[in-house]
């Protein structure tokens, strides 16, 4: 949301996703009961245009579709593991990091809704997975999940810690913080090492007047013949579906664990947006109405 809506005049209502159910309808191909999982913005009601929103921007607003069957799970799934996040750390794993088994792999932001996921389906594949999040009690949780170690980037030196955890350097790295932590692992990597950029968290709320500068990146993509791919998940939006049937298959066969950090009541968006901003959510940050 903070790097898109930057995109946007001020005034319009904040983007965001919803799982919504349909109290009134006019349009018998979405009965009244259903629930939608689409860009609805903040808001409590909306009143939708299936054709009309079928017609916008795929990349922000894209079309609402029906909640999936997930039998007893909590509808909310559609907005972290069995949706947006959850896609997005299926696809840019497989696709853009490809991993293979006895790699390793680490992912900053790990206690969040998407390093989480990476890592758990990393360690499905047999991977080694270290994990970077800023306290020790995500750190536990993490360790919890089946990561192999974990690092608290607040408490510990990350590249002494790197080296220590592993010496032979990283195949992989899930990026979703960028700046000085991403430089640090970027240059513990392995010859053919992948990365794939999900996020830069690190930026999100900076002036962009006041960056800090960074070391150069370029000797050690050249020398170690590294692959570094940015992403945005709707890439995959005609495989969509793919992720969501996968990923609900690991959590039915209990491969893929998950963690909601749920603030109640409209009125308290704000504080839950500008938490998840300061880390203070574990696992998908989910308000609800």
């Amino acid at each position: 949301m903070r790097p898109y809506v930057q995109r946007f005049p001020v005034g319009i209502t904040m983007i965001g996703s919803q799982v919504a159910k349909i109290v009134e309808s006019k349009n018998p191909n979405y009965p009244v009961g259903r629930r939608l999982v689409g860009h609805f913005g903040w808001r409590t009601h909306t009143i939708i245009n299936p054709k009309v929103e079928e017609s916008k921007s795929e990349e922000v607003n894209s079309r609402p579709y029906f909640l999936p069957n997930i039998g007893d799970l909590p509808p909310s799934l559609a907005l972290g593991a069995l949706g947006m996040p959850g896609n997005t750390a299926y696809f840019g794993l497989m696709e853009i990091c490809k991993p293979k088994p006895g790699e390793v792999i680490v992912i900053s932001g790990a206690a969040g809704a998407v390093g989480a996921h990476v890592g758990q389906i990393a360690k499905n594949l047999g991977l080694t997975v270290i994990g970077i999040c800023g306290s020790d009690e995500k750190c536990k949780w993490l360790e919890e999940l089946g990561f192999d170690a974990t690092i608290n980037y607040k408490t510990a030196p990350i590249a002494a810690t790197l080296r220590k955890i592993a010496p032979q350097g990283i195949d992989c790295y899930f990026d979703n913080v960028g700046g000085d932590i991403s430089t640090t692992v970027i240059y513990q990597m392995r010859l053919f090492g992948r990365i794939a950029v999900c996020g830069s968290i690190s930026t999100y709320s900076a002036d962009s007047s006041s960056l800090p500068k960074s070391t150069v990146l370029q000797p050690v993509i050249l020398f170690n013949q590294l692959k570094m791919e940015g992403f945005i998940v709707r890439r995959w939006a005609k495989r969509w579906n793919e992720g969501i049937e996968q990923n609900l298959r690991w959590i039915r066969e209990g491969k893929l664990h998950y963690r909601e950090t749920v603030t109640k009541g409209f009125e308290n968006m704000f504080d839950a947006f500008i938490g998840m901003l300061n880390g203070k959510n574990i696992g998908k940050a989910i308000v609800q109405v």
